[in-house]
Parts: structure tokens; C-alpha cells; sequence
């Protein structure tokens, strides 16, 4: 019986086997037959909700003849088939009026050129296996524009009649590709993302400043007895800015193919393999591949870099840097500056003048091109101290780059190593070093040589020296590396007793994800919030806490920091206070724990949560959308005396989960006790007179500034004091950033370049006023965004494309006044945003080679009104008596 089971199941897979093979596994012809065929392939670009009737774009059709050539006697579907094009047509997507329609009175012959009409109607031969392209056979000659229409039209040849997953190549690439047969309609989909192919692009590292893309291509087969009737093909390509989804464009591919009907043709060409019969058909026909040839298009009457920086020159001078022509102007010149020479570039850098160089560095360092990088190296002289500003730019811009390669961080590590006039650009060159290693290491790149080679200097680097700037140098590198290797140093580090060094290495682990926080991190962490071994100064317990309540706390951790409250320094009582109150009013992550923690009447009574004093910490939203959600705080903490120990203003951006940290600047002063005759605060006896401000930016640390350090330097600015705030960072970043080629299935290619250019300006200061016993701290953020995005379909003969934009110009100001003639003294803080523009636009464009062009530009302006930001009710009551003469 079983015997007999295994015979039927043996000879029922037999059967199907049998079954199987009898079906035809793809296109099939017969000899002696002309398969004639109409063809259209169309392209439209607009923005990602346009209608199909006011794209941009075009259509060719055409007839196409198809015939057998050779078949393998062994196998049916073994076949070399001729395909010819002919009576080839070119009109717009949608119907138009003469006067916006480029193609009105011309002929194919007019836009393409004789030369390439007759290149394109010249027959070619495709290698059909089972269906497959397995080879393509065309002419070197010919220009690569034209074989990609041609590998087109053999790429919507290829199906198979039976349902499963294969991995095929065509026009497009190496793709993963799924099909679907129902009775004899076959849907073909090809899985875009899997494509593999020579053209590769780039694109910030950042998410929330990136693009997305999303693409699909579907083709539906219609078959009858092996021969394809109709074959519909859809590829579709959106991408979008992920900060602002309006900001969008799409392409859309579309083919046809329809089959007309048969007539006599040519019998097949004896031969024993293809290579032969190609050869006896035509000895000038060579295999060329199916997938797409690499095509730079040529842009004829371009200015050059040098006449293009003639035009754009005004628009950078720093009176322009506040307006969005600026970034406009930058994000042009990059894309001008990427296409030249490094003796192009040199020739610029040399002619600009004093005021506008700055700007151009910035441009031509964001370029990130081999030869842009070639021309700073060689343009800048690190060892004259004259050079200062154009070296610190450079650097910068290096930092914020937005897809770094080894190159620029191997010319960083030979700087650093070589002679350097200015000890401030030394450590600028190796805090710099940190953040491109961080962005190498996030691509995947943390064991290539220069990467191993820069973890190795910095991570060896505090342990080197006993230079006090020169550990914080190191640290402030770990810090922007986020290596977790790193992470032992900074716990180390963290215990120290220069406040500094504990300061940079605790708000550098606040920046790591909770998941690294080790046991011995937190034991290490709590130690020093609660000093149990030594004494700290306020702003480090008070950094601590941060880690603390950032880390995932536990219950117990949480319970002691509110036990702590009562005991503390009198304002570092009511900062702490005022933390726990903003992380549970703001909804924070470690909101639960706190409130299970407050349950406990020893924790939470009115001795600890009565504290008074004018320390703060405040969190509100800055903005809301379905794109993106800005948050900004605000951490405020004083002296027992009533001097600024502390201020550090946050501001963050979520978009599609990703968290941007995109601005902090902390200002930090010490020692000023002497000049109101008060007492220090516990720990902070014998420090040092000290202010300064540092700044991180786009997840990037900068290089610290110092107001003043020492009596004598205290007492020489305060005479001295302008009132005009220090320069932190200025200069034009590139955001967002991202080019792609779309290799499209039609054969006809789609260039992506999106970019997005930032013109900042951050200063700040500190006054004190002894006669008027008043002290007021400035942060002042100016501002112009401007994003621009091109998706374009250039076929040498037509172009096509959209251009979508946005931009806006804005200023934020913080500042802190305290009045110390009595106690309790007086805080009010402001923060405020001026009333500013905002621009978005949509522009449509088409031309031929001829010259003609048509461009459609639409836009809408708006004015987002001015606010002030609001800060706690006690702030607002403060405000009030700070500033009523009356008081």
C-alpha cells in the first residue's frame, strides 16, 4: 500500500512537471513572422499633488516591428528577436496651447537631430532565455541616450507566466521583481529599492533634514498563446522633504505597448550560438548590457563658476546674511562649484573680496567635492594666525558637512599633525575631528583608516597631556564622536575635580542613548549629584541631575533626588524644584517615575516643594505640525548671591520619530562674587573669575568662547564693555542635502538634487552694571532657511522638471536681566521671536535643444506674526516689577 502511495505522488509530480514545461515561459515567436506593435513611452514631473494635465513632460511614440532571428533547437525559448523603431513621435504629456507647448511646430527630426532619429530607428537585437533579457545587442556608436530608449523598450518585454519572486536585470538595474499570473493576465512589480545599480547618490545623515522617497512600478501583461497583446507599465517616484511635506515633487514613467497585428517577415538565420548569428546579422552589433548606460547631460550657455559668483557675489556680503538671498545664493553656487575644477574654485577664492570670502569658504567647503576640497587645502595657510576667520570657517563647515568621506577627515588629521599658528584652530580642528568621526561611523565607516586612526588620538588624548585646554580639547572631540568607547572616559572624567572636565564629559553622556548607561555610569553619575566624595559646584551637580533624569532613572534614584531638595545650596533648591516640575508638566519620559516616587509624603511636602529663589526650568513647544514638532527649554541657575551661574536654552525638532538637537548655547560665569561682596556658594571659593559660551549645532560641539578669565581681564572688559554681543557662530551651513539619479524603466533617467541652505548668525553676551548693581545675558539668533528642490528628466534633446521651494527669514532673542540692589534680587527672562516671512513656490519647466523654453511659476506668501515665548507664571510676575518705573 505504501509502495503504491509513493508511485502516485511520483507520477503526479511528474505530471505537473511535465505541464509546467509544456507552457511557454515567456515572449515566444514564430518564424516567418513580422509581430508589429504600437509603442508610447511619456514622462511627467510636477509637484507630488499635481494633476496629470499640468505636468511637465513628454511622449514619444512610435511603431515597432519585432521578428525572430535564431531559436535553440533544444529549447523553444531560446530566442534572438529583432526589434526596429519607426515613425517615432514627440509631443507634450497634455494637451497645450501653442504658446506654452515647446514642442509646437517641430518634428521628431527637429528635437532629436538627424544623427540620433537615425540612430534610434537603426534595429537592434535582444537574447530572450525563458523570458529574461540575457543579452542586449546595439551599437558603441550610438549615444548612450538613445540604447537606454532602446533597453526600454526589450525591458518591457520581460515576463514569465507563472507567480514567484526572481532577481532579473533591465534597464533599471539589478531588481528584485514580483509576479502574479491570473489565467493570461501577468501583473509584473518591481521592487525599487532592490535595484542595484552603478549611479549611486547621497543624503544627509540626519533624518529629520532628509528626504524621502517613496516608488513603485507596476506592469500589467495582457497574453494570448505566448505573444504579449498589451503590456502596461506605471513607475511612480515621490520624494519629500521630511520637515515639510508640501515640499514635494514626483515623476512619473508610463509605457505601452500594444500589439497591432502579423504580417510575413524573414526566416530565421541558421547558427549554432548567438554570438555567431549576431555577428552574421551585423559584425558592428555588440553586446552592451541591458542596464543603463551612465549619461551627464551638458548644459550649453552655463556660465562659468567664476561669472556665476560675479552675479551672486552681493548677495553674500554679511550685511545680506540675515535675508534669505543668501542662502539662495549659496545653495546655487554649490551646485555651480560641484561641476568645476579645482583651478576654477582657486580662481574664485582668490578674486572675492574680504567680506564676502568668509561666505564663499562655506560654500565651497559644503560642496564636498575632491577637487572643492583640494582648492581650500591649498588655498588656506593654517600656520599664519592672520587667517583665523577663513581656517575657523572652513572647520566648521567641515563639521556640519552633510556626507563627509574619509578624504576630508584624513586632510583634518594631516592639519592637525602639521604646524598651526592659532591654538583656538587647533582645537577646533580636533573637536571637528570628533563630529566626522561620528558621521563616518554612523554610515558604517568606523573601520576605515582615518576613522581608526583619529578614535585613536582622541581617545588617548585626555590621558596625553596635562594641558587643562588640551584635555578639554579631547574631550569636547569625545563628545561630538559619540563613541561608546568614549563613555569609561567620560565616567572617569566626570568625578573630576576641575569643574570643567566634569561639566563637558557629563552633558556629553547625557547625549547617549539610555541603553549605554551602565550600572557603574549611574553609581558614578549619582556619586557626584550628591557629592559623595567630594564637594562640586552647582553647575555640575546640576548636570548630573540632567543625566539623571534623562537616563531612564529608577524609582530610587528618582526618590533621592527629591529627598535632596531641602539640602541643597539655597537657588540650586529651587532649580532642581523647578526641574521636577517642568519634566512632570511637559510630559517628559521620566515623568511616571517621578510621580510613583511623589506618592511618598517624605519625598513630596510642602518643606521641599515651597523652596524659593529665581533659578528656573522651563520646556514649551516652538511649533507643531503633521510634519514636525519644535520644542525649546530653557534651564536658568543662579549663585546664592545672585549671580548667572548657569544659563543653557535647548531648542529640539522631531520629525518621523528622529530627534534633531539643533541648537544649545549654555553661558556659564564664576567667580563674580568678589564684585558685589557676597559669599560663594559651597565649593566655589577659590574659582576663578570666568564667563563664556559654547554652542552645539546640529548635533555638532563647537569651540568654546570666552567672555573674560581672571580679576584683571574681568575688570579691563567691564571698562571696556560696548554692549555689542560676541560672535559664536556665523556663516551659511548646508541642511539638507540629497542627489540621486532615478534610473526610470522607460530608459530615461530623472536627476533628484534637493538642498537646503541655512544663513545663521548666533552671538551673545554678558554685562554687568556695578553702579546700577544689574547684569543682563544675551542670546541673539538670526536666521534665513531656504530649501530647494529639482527633480529633472534630461534626455540631451528635451528637458523637463519641476522645481519646488520654500524660505523663510527669522530672529530669535533670549535675554536675562537681574537686578541684585536687594534681596531677594530680580530675574526676568524673555524670549522672543520676531514676526517673519515665509515663501513657498512651485515652478514648471520644458525646453529643447533649439533653444525654446516654457517655465510656469506659481507661489504664496505669508507673514507668521511675532511672539513671545511663555515662560512660567513667576517669570511673567518678576518681568513685571523688573521693568514698571513705578515699582
Amino acid at each position: 500500500m505504501l509502495t503504491l502511495v509513493v508511485f502516485l505522488l511520483c507520477a503526479a509530480s511528474s505530471a505537473s512537471a511535465s505541464v509546467k514545461g509544456g507552457a511557454a515561459a515567456g515572449l515566444r515567436l514564430n518564424n516567418d513572422q513580422l509581430y508589429k506593435f504600437s509603442y508610447s513611452t511619456e514622462v511627467h514631473v510636477d509637484r507630488a499633488r499635481g494633476s496629470k494635465e499640468g505636468s511637465a513632460g513628454y511622449r514619444i511614440s512610435s511603431d515597432v516591428d519585432i521578428h525572430l532571428v535564431w531559436r535553440d533547437p533544444s529549447s523553444k525559448d531560446d530566442q534572438l528577436i529583432q526589434l526596429a523603431i519607426s515613425n517615432v513621435k514627440i509631443d507634450p504629456v497634455s494637451p497645450r496651447s501653442a504658446k506654452k507647448n515647446v514642442l509646437h511646430g517641430s518634428t521628431a527630426e527637429s528635437v532629436l537631430g538627424k544623427t540620433k532619429l537615425a540612430a534610434l530607428t537603426k534595429p537592434f537585437l535582444v537574447h530572450l532565455k525563458n523570458g529574461k533579457t540575457k543579452a542586449f545587442y546595439s551599437y558603441w556608436a550610438e549615444p548612450g541616450t538613445i540604447r537606454n530608449l532602446k533597453r526600454g523598450l526589450a525591458s518591457l518585454l520581460q515576463v514569465q507566466h507563472t507567480t514567484g519572486k526572481v532577481v532579473e536585470n533591465d534597464v533599471s538595474g539589478r531588481c528584485t521583481v514580483e509576479y502574479r499570473a491570473v489565467k493570461d493576465q501577468v501583473t509584473r512589480t518591481k521592487i525599487l529599492e532592490t535595484c542595484k545599480t552603478a549611479e549611486t547618490g547621497f543624503t544627509t545623515h540626519i533624518e529629520a533634514l532628509g528626504v524621502t522617497r517613496k516608488s513603485t512600478s507596476v506592469t500589467t501583461f495582457t497574453l494570448e498563446d505566448g505573444l504579449i497583446r498589451s503590456a502596461e507599465a506605471e513607475e511612480t517616484h515621490r520624494l519629500v522633504v521630511n520637515a515639510r511635506r508640501t515640499a514635494a515633487a514626483k515623476v512619473v514613467s508610463r509605457q505601452s505597448l500594444t500589439f497591432v497585428g502579423t504580417e510575413a517577415g524573414p526566416w530565421e538565420v541558421a547558427g549554432k550560438d548567438v554570438g555567431g548569428v549576431v555577428k552574421s546579422v551585423d559584425a558592428k552589433l555588440a553586446a552592451v548590457g541591458i542596464i543603463a548606460d551612465k549619461v551627464k547631460s551638458q548644459c550649453k550657455g552655463c556660465p562659468s563658476l567664476f561669472e556665476h559668483w560675479q552675479t551672486e557675489q552681493k548677495q553674500l556680503e554679511p550685511a545680506s546674511l540675515s535675508k534669505a538671498a543668501a542662502p539662495r545664493s549659496f545653495l546655487a553656487l554649490i551646485q555651480s562649484i560641484r561641476k568645476s575644477s579645482k583651478d576654477e574654485i582657486l580662481k574664485v577664492l582668490k578674486s572675492a573680496s574680504k567680506t564676502s570670502l568668509p561666505q564663499m569658504v562655506d560654500a565651497v567647503t559644503s560642496s564636498q567635492t575632491p577637487a572643492s576640497l583640494d582648492a581650500m587645502l591649498e588655498f588656506l595657510n593654517f600656520t599664519d594666525t592672520k587667517g583665523f576667520v577663513l581656517q575657523e570657517r572652513f572647520l566648521y563647515a567641515c563639521g556640519f558637512a552633510s556626507h563627509p568621506n574619509e578624504k576630508m577627515l584624513q586632510a583634518l588629521l594631516e592639519i592637525s599633525k602639521g604646524k598651526i599658528g592659532s591654538t583656538d584652530i587647533k582645537e577646533s580642528v580636533v573637536i571637528i575631528m570628533g563630529a566626522l568621526v561620528q558621521k563616518l561611523c554612523e554610515k558604517g565607516g568606523c573601520n576605515i583608516p582615518a576613522v581608526v586612526e583619529v578614535k585613536k588620538q582622541i581617545l588617548e588624548g585626555p590621558y596625553s597631556t596635562v594641558v587643562d585646554s588640551e584635555i578639554q580639547m579631547y574631550l569636547l572631540a569625545l563628545k561630538n564622536s559619540m563613541l561608546p568607547e568614549a563613555i569609561p572616559i567620560f565616567t572617569k572624567y566626570a568625578e573630576s575635580e576641575v569643574g570643567a572636565y566634569s561639566t563637558i564629559s557629563l552633558t556629553a553622556l547625557q547625549r547617549y542613548d539610555f541603553s549605554l548607561m551602565t550600572d557603574e555610569v549611574k553609581k558614578t553619575v549619582n556619586r557626584v549629584y550628591h557629592q559623595n566624595r567630594r564637594i562640586y559646584e552647582k553647575n555640575v551637580r546640576a548636570a548630573a541631575a540632567d543625566v539623571i533624569l534623562s537616563s531612564n532613572p529608577s524609582y530610587t534614584e528618582v526618590q533621592n533626588l527629591l529627598l535632596s531638595i531641602g539640602n541643597l545650596p539655597h537657588e540650586m533648591n529651587k532649580y532642581m524644584l523647578s526641574k521636577i516640575q517642568d519634566i512632570l508638566r511637559f510630559q517628559l519620559p521620566a515623568s511616571k517615575v517621578i510621580r510613583e516616587a511623589m506618592k511618598d509624603m517624605n519625598s513630596h511636602n510642602y518643606n521641599r516643594f515651597a523652596k524659593v529663589g529665581s533659578s528656573s526650568a522651563y520646556s514649551g513647544f516652538m511649533a507643531r505640525s503633521a510634519d514636525v514638532t519644535s520644542t525649546y527649554s530653557l534651564d536658568i541657575l543662579y549663585s546664592g548671591s545672585g549671580v548667572l551661574r548657569r544659563s543653557n536654552m535647548n531648542m529640539y525638532s522631531t520629525c518621523k520619530g528622529d530627534m534633531l538637537h539643533g541648537l544649545q548655547v549654555a553661558i556659564e560665569a564664576q567667580g563674580l562674587e568678589s564684585l558685589i561682596a557676597a559669599t560663594p556658594d559651597e565649593g566655589e571659593a577659590d574659582l576663578e573669575s570666568f564667563a563664556g559660551m559654547s554652542a552645539l549645532l546640529f548635533g555638532v560641539q563647537l569651540r568654546p568662547v570666552t567672555f573674560f578669565k581672571g580679576y584683571s581681564d574681568l575688570m579691563s572688559k567691564m571698562f571696556s564693555m560696548s554692549g555689542e554681543p560676541m560672535n559664536v557662530v556665523k556663516g551659511l551651513i548646508l541642511l539638507t542635502d540629497h542627489s540621486e539619479v532615478i534610473q526610470l524603466q522607460s530608459g530615461l533617467k530623472a536627476s533628484a538634487e534637493f538642498q537646503g541652505g541655512l544663513a545663521i548668525d548666533i552671538s551673545g553676551g554678558m554685562e554687568i552694571s556695578l553702579w546700577y548693581r544689574e547684569s543682563k545675558t544675551s542670546v541673539n539668533n538670526k536666521g534665513a532657511l531656504v530649501l530647494t528642490g529639482n527633480v529633472t528628466v534630461d534626455m540631451d534633446f528635451m528637458r523637463a522638471g519641476v522645481e519646488v521651494s520654500f524660505e523663510t527669514e527669522a530672529s530669535l532673542d533670549f535675554i536675562t536681566t537681574v537686578q541684585f540692589s536687594e534681596y531677594p534680587f530680580l530675574v526676568c527672562m524673555q524670549m522672543d521671536k520676531t514676526t517673519f516671512p515665509f515663501s513657498e513656490y512651485a515652478t514648471k519647466y520644458e525646453s529643447v535643444s533649439t533653444g525654446k523654453s516654457v517655465v510656469s511659476r506659481k507661489g504664496k506668501k505669508q507673514l507668521v506674526p511675532g511672539s513671545e515665548f511663555p515662560l512660567h507664571q513667576e517669570n511673567s510676575n518678576m518681568c513685571k516689577k523688573v521693568f514698571d518705573s513705578d515699582w
